[in-house]
Parts: C-alpha cells; structure tokens; sequence
C-alpha cells in the first residue's frame, strides 16, 4: 500500500471515529424514548461526549507523547470500540454516559495522533495537504453523521449503531496493524506556551468567536431531529431526507467557505457566514409545517454556518502563524466546548420555555459572534491605519 493510500484510509477511519461523535443527534427522540429520560436529557450526552473530548484529549495526549504513534492509535481504537460495545451491550442511560466518555476521549486521541503519523508519511512539502485530507475526513462525519444515524436507525434498532461502531474499530485496528509503519512519539507542546496564547487579546477573541459561532450553531443542531417532528411536523422519512439535504448542503458550504476565503479574504467571508447563519435560524423558526419550505431552509442554514469553519481555521492560524498546530489544537478543543455548552443551553431552554425557541435562542448566540468578530476586524483595521500613518510621518 503506498503512502498515499494509507493517509487516505486515516482519513477513513477518522471519518469513523468522527461519525460517532454526533451520530446520536439524529436519533435523540429515540434514545429518549427508549432509555425513558426526556429530550433535553438526552442531548445531555452530546454535552458529555464534548467536555470529555475537549478536556480529555489534551490530557492524554500529554500523558501519551512520547508513546510509539502505531501503538497509541491501536489503543486508542480499542478503547473506541470497547466504548462503542458498552452502549450496545448494557443497557441505561448510565451507561450511555460512560460510553460517550470512553468513545470521546478515544477519538480524540486517534484524530490527533493520525494528523501526526499523516505528516509523516506524506513525501517533502506534501505535509499540509495531509493534514487537510484528515480534517476534511473527520470534518465530513460530523456534518452527515447525522443523517447517517437518522436512517439507519429508522430501519433497525438504533442500539445497533454502536455495535456496528465497535465492529468496525475492530477491523480499523487489523488495518493500522497490518499498513502503517512505527514511528516515534513526539516532544509534548509545554502548557505554558499554549496558555500564552491564549492570554493574547485577539487570540482570544477569536476563540471565543469559534466558541459563539459553534454553540450558537449547536443549541438547535442537537435537537434537529424533535424540532423536526414536532416544530415542523415532518414524518420519519421527512426527517431522515431533510437530513440528507442538510449534510449535503453543510459540505458545499464548507467548500465555497473556503473558496470565499482565497477570493475575498476572511472578515467579509466570516462576517457575511455569520449574518446569513443567524437569518437562516430565524427562517426555520418561521418555516411552518410545509416540507417545501423547511428543506430550503435547513439547507441554507447548513450552507452558511459551514461557510465560517474553514474561514474560523485560517483566521486563527494567521494569528500566530509560528504556531499553527497549537492553534488548530486550541481551536478544536473550544469547538467541543461549545458544542457542549449549546447543547446544555438547548436543553435549558427546551426545558424551561420550548422546543421551538431554541432557533431563537440560536439565532442570538450567532449574531454575537457575528458583531465579536466584526469589531475585532474594525479594530485591527484601526490599528493598522494608525501604524502605517505613524511609518509615514517618519
């Protein structure tokens, strides 16, 4: 198998491992039903499965840096599938807390360690490209993982999913073994050098506008599919097919983000996929019961909150561009947290208002990140004017 071959089937099984990340989003009204908790407690599990990714991943990592990569990918999938065959297997919602700890954590530490082991089988020059084929693997998951669970689920027991997860992490086990080389673990990132950056102020900032963008983004994507059946009235095969429009509409999305980017640079690509992201989810709140106008709707809520994640990457890594890989790490931790923090707050809100306000409420926390990111573009234009009429009175 030549090199190019095996980076690709790193891309697939991160496809894997991400796909397990949000899967359950599209079968939270079963999970509910049949563990016999409600809706918003269920999406609790998304909460879970994002704090422990976020906290966990850094942790292990640390722990693990010096481990022979080979080795850390295989463990990391056996804990992958053991996690996976625990929620098949044993049944309650304790159990599905302690399977979403376990299958989070593990895949975090596979996404990681692969992006490591891609640059390094990736010839002279060709690291980037590598990484990227792995990102846009793991990214693919989370946008059609949902869709995928919706429909398998719709045909069999939705338990089934997290055997047929655990089964195939066995079988991407036999194939790391079998295709990729040993190489050496790596000199750990000191966490005082990730700290300071963090203590920078427009750093900072532009965390929080991932953190904004991504909870505001999550408050209504965990509980798509109730809001689907009972907002909208759609059937199960009307789910399942808005589903599909939505994955299909969120990779586009992703691809004209980026290719917006190249052409007219970050702030008008970032802050125009904000406003049109926070006029969307104010759309689907007024989208009523008719199929023909939910799927343009979903689908352009899809488009343009993907726009921004390839932008929000570039952005960040231009911040401090001698440290890209510490910032694509910062960056993805504060993506699950708040993922974990939409989740918990669509769960309140559920809770304590309705089901139906959650696009409000969403609609909100993006047009937050909308105006955050915004001033910090006016400021850092601000600050350039100031610099180069001070050069030119010198």
């Amino acid at each position: 198998m030549s090199n190019a071959w095996k980076i690709y089937m790193l891309a697939i099984i991160s496809f894997l491992v991400g796909t397990s990340e949000y899967i359950i989003a599209g079968i939270l009204d079963k999970v509910a039903s049949d563990v016999g908790v409600s809706v918003s407690a269920a999406g609790q599990l998304i909460t879970i499965f994002s704090l422990a990714y976020a906290f966990g991943t850094p942790v292990v990592m640390a722990l693990t840096a010096r481990m022979e990569r080979r080795r850390l990918l295989l463990y990391s999938l056996a804990v992958f599938a053991l996690g996976n065959f625990v929620a098949f297997a044993l049944p309650g919602y304790g159990f599905l807390i302690v399977s979403r700890i376990a299958v989070a954590v593990s895949a975090g530490v596979f996404f990681v360690a692969s992006l490591t082991v891609a640059s390094k089988l990736a010839p002279a020059g060709k690291q980037g490209s590598a990484i990227a084929t792995l990102i846009t693997g793991f990214s693919a998951a989370l946008i059609v993982g949902v869709p995928l669970g919706r429909v398998f689920a719709s045909a069999y027991d939705w338990l089934l999913i997290f055997g047929a997860l655990g089964i195939l992490g066995l079988l991407s086990m036999l194939l790391i073994l079998s295709s990729i080389p040993q190489s050496d673990g790596e000199k750990p990132v000191p966490l005082r050098e990730q700290i300071a950056l963090i203590k920078q102020p427009k750093i900072a900032i532009g965390l929080t506008v991932s953190f904004l963008w991504v909870g505001g983004y999550s408050v209504a994507y965990t509980y798509i599919s109730p809001y689907l059946l009972s907002v909208n009235k759609l059937t199960e095969q009307g789910v399942s097919a808005a589903l599909f429009a939505f994955g299909i509409a969120s990779l586009i999305g992703s691809k004209i983000g980026g290719y917006s980017t190249d052409r007219w640079g970050v702030p008008r690509t970032l802050a125009s996929g904000l406003l049109f992201h926070t006029i969307a989810l104010l759309l689907l709140s007024l989208a009523g019961t008719s199929p023909v106008i939910v799927f343009p709707v979903l689908m352009l809520w899809a488009f343009t909150a993907w726009t921004t994640g390839p932008t929000q990457q570039l952005n960040l890594m231009s911040l401090a561009p001698q440290a890209s890989g510490i910032m694509l790490s910062l960056n993805s931790s504060v993506l699950q947290l708040g993922m974990a923090a939409g989740a918990g707050l669509g769960g309140v809100i559920i809770q304590q208002v309705s089901l139906a306000s959650i696009s409000w409420v969403a609609a909100i926390v993006v047009i937050l990140a909308g105006a955050l990111a915004v001033s910090t573009f006016g400021i850092s234009s601000s600050s350039r004017s100031r610099q180069e009429g001070i050069r030119s009175g010198n």
